[in-house]
């Protein structure tokens, strides 16, 4: 299994009317990029949203899903900013980061910087952060490590940890995998992520990052992703509508009580975790006239984090 396949063509041209920033995310990008001009800041984003977008046409590329913070909207941020204020060496990995915004904003809050990694399919998304934050690999050293989630030289499998790994931690500038992580991760941010992949690749997933999370209670996996009142595809999309055509097949789901069942008792052994998991409806101008949307759907991003105890 990979991640993604051969780049597809986009199923839709990109739209600059669907550019929204909120006063957050704004600020944080005028503070990041010194662009104090909003209309040039704008116009910056713009840009480097056009090259991302020929790299691979993800929907959360063409509606600008990248400016707006999702890792500080979290309920657990705080839960991760703590942790990485009083664990000493606790160590933070963002998978699937694209640009790395995130992680930036865990970085500006106090998460101290040389104990981040960053990992993504595309190490190009991740040089297009340099250009979005304007930014050098020497300015801002976070390790970039590229590579496959499903790819087991990447990222392979193993049983949680219910006791602290033989092996020390290792060297994060130093890494060429994930895999050296293993049981030393005390935070992992996985947004936008989960829904890429069916039911089977998604339960491959969370087993492969509960593997590289610390047994050290408080340790903790968060994110945000697609999710719908009861578990299964989102066939609100309609069977043939262009994303659906995109992957294969309508998105595939959780919801917040298969979520909780899954990490609680399938992926750990039930009682050890603490899961959170709750349906936010959102509005998806973005899916406004595109051909299959069932007339009235609702649409819910599933939030969520799992902390072991």
């Amino acid at each position: 299994m990979n991640e993604t396949t051969a780049t597809p063509k986009p199923s839709r041209p990109l739209d600059r009317s669907l550019y929204s920033v909120d006063d957050e995310g704004l600020e944080f990008m005028k503070a990041q990029t010194g662009i104090q001009d909003t209309e040039e800041l704008k116009e910056h984003v713009i840009a480097v949203q056009e090259e991302a977008y020929a790299i691979f046409p993800y929907n959360c590329i063409r509606k600008f899903g990248f400016i707006n913070l999702k890792l500080s909207r979290l309920p657990a941020y705080k839960q991760l900013l703590t942790v990485g204020k009083e664990r000493k060496g606790a160590i933070f990995l963002d998978i699937g980061c694209c640009f790395g915004n995130d992680l930036r904003k865990a970085i500006h809050d106090g998460f101290p910087v040389e104990n981040v990694v960053a990992s993504d399919l595309h190490p190009e998304f991740w040089q297009l952060g340099h250009k979005l934050f304007k930014s050098t690999p020497e300015t801002f050293k976070v390790p970039f490590i590229p590579g496959d989630a499903f790819n087991t030289a990447h990222l392979e499998p193993v049983p949680p940890f219910y006791s602290p790994p033989d092996t020390p931690a290792p060297n994060l500038s130093t890494l060429t995998s994930l895999n050296p992580l293993r049981g030393h991760v005390s935070a992992v941010h996985a947004s936008a992520f989960f829904h890429l992949f069916n039911e089977e690749q998604q339960f491959y997933l969370a087993r492969a990052l509960a593997g590289l999370l610390s047994p050290e209670p408080g340790s903790i996996l968060l994110g945000v992703h697609g999710g719908r009142q009861e578990k299964g595809y989102r066939t609100e999309t309609g069977l043939h509508s262009p994303t659906s055509v995109a992957r294969g097949h309508p998105m595939f789901c959780h919801s917040p009580e298969s979520w909780a069942e899954l990490w609680d008792g399938q992926i750990f052994k039930k009682g050890t975790v603490k899961v959170n998991a709750f349906l936010h409806e959102t509005e998806r101008k973005d899916l406004t006239d595109m051909p299959g949307i069932v007339p009235g759907a609702k649409f819910y991003v599933l939030v969520w984090s799992v902390t072991r105890l």
